[in-house]
């Protein structure tokens, strides 16, 4: 069985996740205190690489005023390289919010494209994520908030959704 812990790059066979989401990405790990997920990791990649990722990407369910039919989404799904995916965004206490954030998932030629050429920067975000959650903890949910990565709506290049 293939796994992507494997030495060799194998995109072809993986899914990689990019969530926007500072906050959704606490409610994943955590906290960074789950058993595999203790180190949180910012990866800032360039505007081209994510607006090309969400030109070519396909829902990660199948949507009837979307899709001619279950069949004709099963067929882009499989022959796209991005997939999107709406979750619910996240507060503080990491509940539910009424709105959802973006997971866009990459495999094939755009899980390439992001590793080789589009990443600009990594950088450990697992102290500040420990730190906020002991904020939150304590109570100071003020100091919580403006410790938080700043995060923008997109905006479309030339105002129109790719």
């Amino acid at each position: 069985m293939r796994g992507c812990a494997q030495a060799q790059k194998d995109y072809e066979h993986c899914l990689t996740w990019i969530k926007p989401s500072f906050l959704w990405m606490m409610y994943r790990c955590g906290w960074a205190t789950k058993a595999d997920q203790e180190c949180v990791l910012a990866i800032e990649i360039d505007r081209a690489g994510f607006d090309w990722a969400l030109a070519n990407a396909c829902l990660s369910h199948y949507d009837r005023d979307v899709h001619a039919d279950r069949a004709a989404w099963q067929r882009e799904l499989k022959a796209a390289p991005a997939r999107v995916q709406w979750d619910p965004e996240r507060d503080l206490h990491l509940k539910a919010l009424p709105y959802r954030s973006l997971q866009l998932g990459l495999a094939g030629e755009a899980a390439r494209r992001y590793a080789d050429e589009w990443t600009v920067s990594v950088t450990d975000v697992t102290p500040l994520a420990r730190e906020v959650h002991a904020l939150v903890a304590a109570g100071d949910l003020e100091e919580a908030r403006r410790r938080l990565p700043e995060e923008r709506p997109y905006e479309p290049a030339g105002g129109a959704y790719p």
